[in-house]
């Protein structure tokens, strides 16, 4: 890990290495994602078999999961695990059934009444990756949002493993949020039968899930076909530190995200501290734990690649880096991390203190850990019910309150040359006949 230190450092070299992020503005990868989802959207299913035959398994001969796997899959699940996914499912349903916003209206006065409709997308689609590791937690984050916001159908897309199965685990998880249309479909082209359809994978409202950078881009490509919820990337954690902090504790938690990375997608690892002893503790600490580690290759590309330890004159500094990052996951591990908290603006999800770890928030808590990233953070949060809700503005005028408004409208109207507004009021105007 590098380590910086902002006194003797350019500030241009430090902010570069904070807002380096996964780029998807790469002119190749973008086309060959386009072929993609052109070829889906012209030739649906034919095309989705193409691909998994390609990319996942080559002998792959049918698209949609039985229920008789996903049944048997849940079955052979170790019956401890499947006790901590429906400990995890009513954690996350008890934290998002506190934000449902409801539906209202309101009497604003001299015949008009105003209001908010909210009502549940039809169908969600939930991307749950394959590759180097299994996320069932993954769905779990991403369907039971879903069901407490009211949607009624639920569809899932993960890549077939080389035996042409999708992972076990996922399809337990799937059981477990009572999803029976599962589709044995990974990368772009996943995305692409979700928000076009076709005669096997329904057409979703909206895609949520994080996958590679093709995942990603075509989810930015396929934006206003579908709805989706955010580009996650490559995971990132911050942990921002005083000389309070464990060192044990701070490499750990750095290795916990660094270990997401893989396919040439490094996670990133930040540690921001204004203890320069810290630091050279935990760049030991994060060395001699990886070694430790079954994917200790994946953690020490990641730690060279994009491993940073920033150490600055105090914590005031310190969080304003941690903003200008905005990362996915901001962990707080100082004397005080409450009053820290209130200076923290930019964060898909903020760990305070020592003991909130942040695999308890990937794993437990609640919160979805689908999160913003790439300093997306900025102007987006994580998952929730708010991704699957939508909202119709309600109005109601009586008579007397149109004709009220009526020489405002028709202003506007005309001041806009739009001649048919200006009609539309005028007629109401002129009387019933």
């Amino acid at each position: 890990m590098r380590i910086l230190n902002t006194s003797t450092t350019n500030p241009a070299e430090i902010r570069d290495a904070l807002t380096r992020t996964v780029s998807l503005a790469d002119p190749e990868k973008e086309a060959v994602v386009r072929a993609i989802l052109d070829d889906v959207r012209a030739r649906g299913d034919t095309a989705l078999l193409e691909n998994a035959r390609r990319f996942d398994c080559p002998t792959l001969s049918a698209l949609r999961v039985p229920l008789e796997e996903i049944d048997r899959a849940h079955a052979g699940c170790d019956s401890e695990l499947l006790a901590t996914m429906r400990g995890a499912i009513a954690n996350i349903e008890a934290f998002h059934r506190k934000r449902v916003p409801e539906s209202w209206t309101d009497d604003f006065g001299s015949g008009v009444k105003l209001g908010q409709m909210i009502r549940p997308v039809d169908v969600a689609g939930v991307y749950a990756p394959g590759g180097s590791a299994a996320y069932p937690s993954t769905v779990l984050m991403s369907a039971v949002p879903a069901r407490v916001a009211g949607v009624q159908r639920i569809i899932l897309c993960s890549p077939a493993g080389k035996d042409g199965s999708v992972n076990s685990l996922v399809l337990a998880a799937a059981k477990e949020c009572d999803i029976t249309d599962v589709f044995a479909v990974g990368g772009a082209a996943a995305i692409a039968a979700m928000a076009f359809g076709t005669a096997t994978v329904p057409r979703a409202d909206v895609v949520c899930g994080p996958g590679s950078i093709y995942v990603l881009l075509a989810k930015k490509l396929v934006t206003g076909s579908v709805a989706i919820e955010s580009l996650p990337g490559p995971s990132e954690i911050c942990v921002v530190a005083d000389e309070s902090a464990n060192p044990r504790f701070v490499a750990a938690d750095l290795l916990s995200q660094a270990e997401h990375g893989g396919a040439g997608a490094h996670s990133t690892a930040v540690l921001i501290t204004t203890s320069a002893e810290l630091a050279a503790a935990v760049a030991r600490e994060a060395a001699e734990q990886t070694e430790s580690q079954p994917r200790r290759e994946i953690l020490r590309k990641a730690l060279d690649a994009c491993g940073l330890i920033i150490v600055t004159p105090n914590l005031d500094t310190a969080i304003e880096l941690a903003n200008l990052m905005a990362p996915e996951h901001l962990a707080l591990e100082v004397k005080d991390p409450w009053a820290l908290l209130e200076k923290a603006r930019h964060a898909g999800a903020v760990m305070v203190g020592t003991w909130s770890t942040e695999p308890i928030a990937d794993y437990w808590a609640g919160p979805s850990h689908v999160l913003p990233t790439g300093g997306s953070a900025r102007f987006t949060g994580p998952l929730s019910v708010d991704v699957f809700l939508k909202k119709s503005s309600v109005v109601c005028y009586s008579r007397e309150a149109m004709e009220a408004a009526a020489p405002h409208v028709i202003r506007f109207a005309e001041a806009e040359g739009l001649s048919a507004h200006a009609n539309a009021v005028r007629v109401r105007l002129e009387g019933d006949e």
